[in-house]
């Protein structure tokens, strides 16, 4: 009898353990179902690394992708181009973290049914990118490497996201052979994650500082003759400006007006802009992680401060981030925080996703922006041209950032004052020169193309 009553609390125990595991795992289930359905690791919801449910469209409603069954990309060859680094290639050796992110809504996961779908219908997400203005962009760097953004500082809608080099994901060159350079650093996505020396384009931070600190700024003259002396060492210039005010310092993009002004505000006020304007900042873009951009005065000489608001020195931005600053900036200190994914209709209703736009925090003082603003408007009256963008009233500034050995990095940023075209825009071309050519010209031809798409959207 002892031993069928030992055997029965055995048993009993047992038993309890069973119903205590399987409850455990019944509220595990419930509470992290979704997670576990989306860890990449699962073979039902990935190959590899990439996920296997859901198509996407742009804005417009191409498809970009449709990964049901494999992975097919856009019909256009220029398409699939130019959207490699936002949807990930078929090996994973180029990431899409925006599509890990959106898993859940994509793979329609709910805890009765799990992933299967009674209806056989496919979740579709809506990305806020134009497609035809992706290969606008990428077609107008005409394969030098770079990045150029666009998006509604309005509603944080980005409509341009591309980085090159790229390549088309149904013809692979052969990379690894490659010896003429037309591919070096394609793995990586210069728009989200790379930094470049900004050149001038950073003297929009220098002249935010000046506008907020110097009361008698809009009083200051400064003399040009090509160069000044700072301790023995010295600051040229791109050609002597003579005597000019500030908006003739932006417009000339006068390295001696912006030198002394760097070195009259100071190590501390430099620095204190450069992080209140997000230039050393990171932040999240629907599952990017964008790379912070470096402003480091802290063992700088003279001289060296001088060229940090130039926008040489150490100087570094990342493309994402600098635009979100400039969207601040056009909207009055406070823009939209960038998005990328405007929808997810998923086939499980649950899991269903919609954009809302966030602000940022206040960056500037609402009349600094203004102030801002007319200057860079200046920039294109005197320098830029009017007519280079047709219809709209742009303010921009150029930079030609000096790179050690090798050709300037051309870059070109500002943003449209428009009701109907909220849109800032950054464009950064690797070893290209002058910003205020190749980076002026892309620029053009992608505002041209993102108000053809934005006009479409608003016809009846």
């Amino acid at each position: 009898m002892k031993k069928v009553a030992k055997r029965t609390v055995a048993a009993l125990v047992l038993a309890a353990a069973l119903v205590l595991g399987l409850g455990a795992f019944l509220i595990q289930y419930l509470i992290r179902g979704d997670d576990w359905a989306v860890f990449p690791g699962n073979p039902h919801t990935y190959t590899g690394a990439n996920l296997n449910s859901g198509i996407l469209t742009d804005r417009s409603g191409t498809v970009v992708l449709d990964a049901t069954d494999g992975r097919t990309y856009a019909a256009d060859a220029g398409v699939r181009t130019a959207m490699l680094h936002l949807l990930g290639d078929r090996e994973g050796y180029i990431a899409a973290p925006l599509l890990g992110h959106y898993a859940d809504a994509l793979v329609g996961y709910d805890f009765l049914s799990g992933t299967y779908s009674l209806s056989g219908r496919a979740s579709t997400g809506v990305l806020t990118v134009s497609a035809q203005v992706q290969a606008t962009a990428l077609e107008a760097l005409d394969g030098r490497a770079g990045a150029v953004g666009v998006y509604n500082y309005e509603t944080g809608e980005i409509l341009c996201a591309v980085s090159s080099p790229s390549y088309d994901p149904d013809n692979v060159p052969d990379i690894a052979g490659d010896t003429t350079g037309a591919y070096t650093g394609v793995y990586v996505n210069r728009f989200f994650n790379a930094t470049l020396t900004p050149g001038s384009i950073f003297k929009i931070v220098t002249a935010a500082a000046a506008i907020e600190t110097m009361p008698d700024i809009w009083q200051r003259t400064f003399s040009c003759s090509g160069a000044f002396d700072v301790e023995g060492d010295t600051v040229r210039c791109n050609g002597v400006h003579g005597t000019v005010d500030l908006a003739g310092a932006m417009a000339h993009s006068c390295n001696v007006a912006f030198g002394q002004l760097a070195l009259e505000l100071g190590p501390e006020v430099l620095t204190d802009y450069a992080e209140r304007l997000g230039v050393t900042s990171s932040f999240s873009v629907d599952g990017y992680e964008t790379a912070a951009g470096h402003f480091d005065l802290s063992d700088a000489a003279q001289v060296d401060v001088a060229w940090a608001g130039i926008g040489q020195y150490t100087d570094l931005v990342n493309p994402c981030g600098y635009l979100r600053m400039l969207g601040a900036i056009a909207a009055g200190g406070q823009g939209a925080e960038p998005y990328l994914m405007a929808s997810v209709d998923s086939r499980k209703a649950t899991a269903s996703y919609t954009a809302r736009t966030e602000r940022t925090e206040a960056l500037l003082e609402p009349e600094t922006c203004e102030a801002l603003a007319n200057l860079l408007h200046n920039n294109v009256v005197r320098t830029y041209g009017e007519g280079n963008f047709p219809g709209l009233y742009v303010c921009a500034k150029s930079g030609t950032a000096e790179v050690d050995g090798e050709m300037p990095h051309a870059t070109f940023a500002g943003f449209v004052l428009d009701e109907a075209y909220p849109l800032a825009f950054l464009v950064m071309v690797e070893n290209a020169g002058a910003g205020s050519g190749i980076g002026r010209s892309v620029a053009s031809q992608v505002l041209a193309a993102c108000v053809q798409v934005l006009d479409g959207e608003a016809q009846p």
